[in-house]
C-alpha cells in the first residue's frame, strides 16, 4: 500500500478510512476499497492525491489491456469514485471513471411442472412445507400475465432492473395475478397435496 500508509493524523489514508466508517460500510468493503486505492496509487509511483484525468484514462486502459473482466472494473469504479468524491472532494475526477455495461444472464429457474415433481417427490411433510413456502413466497416470479410493476412490488425491488432479471414483462395488473404456487399444486395428484403423508419431524 505504497502510498496509503498507515494512519496518521490527517493522513489520506485516515481521511479515507473515516470517510468509509462514517457511512456504515462493512469491514470486507473498508478492506476493498483500500486495495484498490492502493493499487492506483502503485499504478501511478504516487500519491493517489495528485491524480489527473490523464492518470485515470491511462489506469482504466491498462486494466483493459490486462484483461480485467467487467465487474471486476466497476468494482474498482466504485471504489475510485467514492475516493474522488468523499476523502478528495474532487467529484471531477470521479466522473471520469468509466462503468462497463455487460449482459446479466437470465437466472435459471424451474417450470412450474418441474416445480411440482419436485413437491410431489418429498415425502418429509416438513421438507415440502419449506420448499412450497419458499416457491410461494416468490422464488419462481416469472409467471405468464403478471405484469413486471407488480412482481416488482411483492418481491421489494427497488429498482426494476433487478426484477427484469426474474420476470417476463406483461401488461395485466394485480388483480388478475394467480399465486404461482396455487399453480403448481393444482399439478400435483390429490394423495400428493400439501399435507399428505410424512412426518414433521422427518429427516
Amino acid at each position: 500500500m505504497t502510498d496509503l500508509p498507515p494512519a496518521t493524523s490527517g493522513s489520506l489514508r485516515e481521511r479515507f478510512v473515516a470517510d468509509m466508517a462514517v457511512r456504515g460500510f462493512t469491514e470486507k468493503t473498508r478492506k476493498d476499497y483500500l486495495r484498490t486505492v492502493a493499487g492506483f496509487a502503485a499504478f501511478l509511483e504516487r500519491s493517489p492525491g495528485t491524480a489527473t484525468a490523464e492518470d485515470i484514462r491511462r489506469f482504466q486502459i491498462q486494466q483493459s489491456e490486462q484483461g480485467m473482466n467487467a465487474p471486476a472494473m466497476n468494482s474498482t469504479v466504485a471504489a475510485l469514485r467514492f475516493f474522488f468524491n468523499h476523502t478528495l472532494d474532487r467529484p471531477d475526477l470521479a466522473r471520469k471513471l468509466i462503468r462497463l455495461r455487460y449482459p446479466r444472464k437470465l437466472p435459471v429457474v424451474l417450470s412450474p411442472d418441474e416445480v411440482a415433481r419436485l413437491i410431489g417427490a418429498t415425502t418429509c411433510l416438513k421438507h415440502r412445507a419449506a420448499l412450497s413456502v419458499a416457491y410461494g413466497a416468490g422464488l419462481r416470479v416469472a409467471e405468464d400475465g403478471v405484469d413486471i410493476r407488480v412482481i416488482q412490488a411483492l418481491l421489494g425491488h427497488a429498482k426494476l432492473d433487478n426484477t427484469a432479471l426474474y420476470t417476463r414483462v406483461a401488461t395485466r395488473t394485480v388483480r388478475t395475478v394467480t399465486s404461482p404456487l396455487d399453480k403448481v399444486m393444482a399439478r400435483l395428484d390429490p394423495g400428493e397435496a400439501l399435507g399428505a403423508g410424512g412426518s414433521v419431524g422427518g429427516g
